[in-house]
């Protein structure tokens, strides 16, 4: 099949069936447009972000900026909210295929977040086809079969969707406009919003988009004015379009009130995306002696600088009018051992319950099984109200609070052996097409196996990277791990039944990432060029 495309636009990808309802020749006009308007500005905040990390290499650290002190000190509110995203106690979210589309849109949440980003593996095949995949559940015509012969269709009643494109340092390798790369976050958004805005106004719930891994307001303000121009270029009112921002790197902390104000005329709010901003901490002080935090299971919510983080969104949110969202805890329920299975789901209970104490509107899971158990804590708080705007969190937070990396022990044998496992898990499910793996019971999306290399990568460099049996944790001693964690992989995945080819490819990708000695910006960014 041959598409007929706009001039200065190639696509270096199979085109299949289907592909030519989302491909047109329009919506690709719409694209490279919006790619030539934004495509410098997103190169020049790349290039700044490099320019920062080369500082914090050498031992700057972030703070609030005084050029924007007047923003944190005058007074101003986002604009009104739909009454589509007045209501979001329980968010649940995952990539967007047939199946978990319609599960996640039955499922009784009050929002789904259709994910192209960090539960998504980005193949070709993935990006079109969760593409038709949300123009059919928009127009309620979605419907999957399984193998097993189980129809699934959607109900009447269904969550508010909002879709996540991906981060501004992520292309789409497969389409160039006048020989460049495309953003794929401006891929995600443009095809999406061109196919599908209106017809979500015309049935009163859209278009809401979440936007991940920011790390400043300059990089709001670059979605604020494409949003202001896709609104344009359709014929539609600007402050149409609403989004969340995940508050996910340690940088975009310090500017929170800066990117609600950026984008106040199409803010959502802001969400505390938890595993991706413990990764940013790694990453952003990855040569600093002084900092190496412990394994990762000691790095809850309810450490100091965790803690810290989430009251301080939460305060910035309701100061502006904006609701605050939780993030997600990785438990899922355990099917085949009840014990487990309960310990699991009253860890969830906890996790909502604080988060709803804590002043936060709503939060996030990651499977249907659990959105009773969440509703049911943020009911208990909230009641009837649909949110909790109103409540103001006291308190001064800042750099003493955000940057107290505690705690640092313990590091363990099994500890390490974990990261290496989940990390060659992960990694070999991802090259293979699927982005969101249960592994020991815990959901893990790219954002989890960031954090598994990184704290490889910085135990290795670090001098506090010592196991508690007062080994230090090298080279040959992770390489000789990642042999060992590989087989026991490719055993628990030759057992299911599936395919082991891509895991000898994952174990070298992670031993590349984990042992190079300048430390890669995103695991992402090589897996997606490995990737066909």
């Amino acid at each position: 099949m041959t598409l007929k495309l706009p001039e200065g636009v190639e696509i270096d990808a199979p085109i299949h069936p289907g592909c030519e309802t989302i491909l047109t020749r329009e919506a690709l006009e719409f694209l490279a447009r919006l790619h030539r308007a934004f495509e410098p500005r997103r190169r020049e905040l790349l290039r700044l972000r490099a320019e920062r990390q080369a500082r914090f290499d050498v031992g700057e650290m972030p703070g609030f900026l005084p050029d924007t002190r007047h923003i944190r000190a005058s007074q101003w509110k986002i604009a009104p909210l739909p009454p589509a995203l007045e209501r979001r106690r329980v968010e649940i979210t995952g990539p967007v295929e047939a199946k978990m589309i319609i599960n996640a849109l039955n499922s009784g949440a009050d929002s789904y977040m259709a994910d192209f980003e960090d539960s998504n593996s980005p193949k070709w095949e993935n990006q079109i086809q969760g593409q038709i995949n949300l123009y059919k559940a928009i127009r309620r015509t979605l419907d999957f079969r399984s193998e097993a012969g189980k129809q699934y269709r959607l109900d009447d009643k269904t969550a508010t969707l909002q879709i996540r494109a991906r981060g501004w340092h992520l292309d789409e390798k497969h389409v160039r406009v006048d020989g460049e790369r495309v953003s794929g976050g401006i891929f995600d958004f443009a095809l999406a919003f061109f196919h599908n805005a209106r017809e979500q106004i015309a049935r009163g719930a859209g278009p809401f988009y979440y936007l991940p891994k920011l790390e400043n307001h300059l990089e709001a303000r670059l979605w604020n004015d494409l949003f202001n121009m896709a609104q344009d270029l359709i014929g539609m009112a600007r402050g149409t379009i609403k989004a969340t921002v995940l508050i996910e790197t340690i940088l975009a902390t310090f500017e929170m009130e800066e990117i609600l104000f950026e984008l106040r005329e199409h803010s959502a709010g802001l969400n505390a995306g938890r595993w991706d901003y413990i990764f940013s901490c790694i990453k952003k002080f990855r040569k600093n002696k002084d900092f190496c935090l412990a394994n990762r299971g000691a790095i809850t919510m309810e450490v100091p600088f965790m803690r810290a983080y989430a009251l301080a969104l939460v305060q910035a949110c309701h100061k502006r009018g904006a609701p605050a969202i939780g993030g997600m805890s990785a438990l899922i329920p355990i099917k085949d051992d009840p014990a487990a299975n309960e310990k699991a789901l009253e860890g969830i209970r906890r996790d909502k319950r604080r988060d709803a104490g804590d002043g936060f509107d709503g939060g996030w899971v990651a499977h249907p099984g659990l959105v009773d158990i969440a509703m049911e804590e943020f009911v208990k708080v909230l009641g009837d109200r649909p949110n909790q705007w109103e409540k103001q969190v006291s308190g001064a937070f800042g750099p003493r609070e955000w940057l107290d990396f505690r705690p640092e022990q313990p590091i363990t044998e099994a500890g390490l052996r974990n990261n290496i496992n989940v990390g060659i898990h992960y990694l070999g499910s991802w090259l293979a097409g699927n982005g969101c793996v249960p592994i020991h019971n815990l959901m893990e999306d790219a954002a989890t196996a960031e954090i598994s290399r990184s704290q490889v990568w910085q135990w290795v460099i670090s001098p506090k990277g010592v196991l508690d049996d007062g080994r230090k944790i090298a080279p040959d001693m992770v390489r000789a791990m990642i042999g060992e964690e590989l087989e026991t992989v490719k055993t628990i995945i030759a057992a299911q039944g599936e395919d082991t080819d891509t895991y000898e490819q994952a174990a070298k990708i992670f031993a590349d990432m984990s042992l190079t000695p300048e430390y890669p910006e995103f695991l992402t960014l090589p897996l997606y060029e490995a990737m066909a």
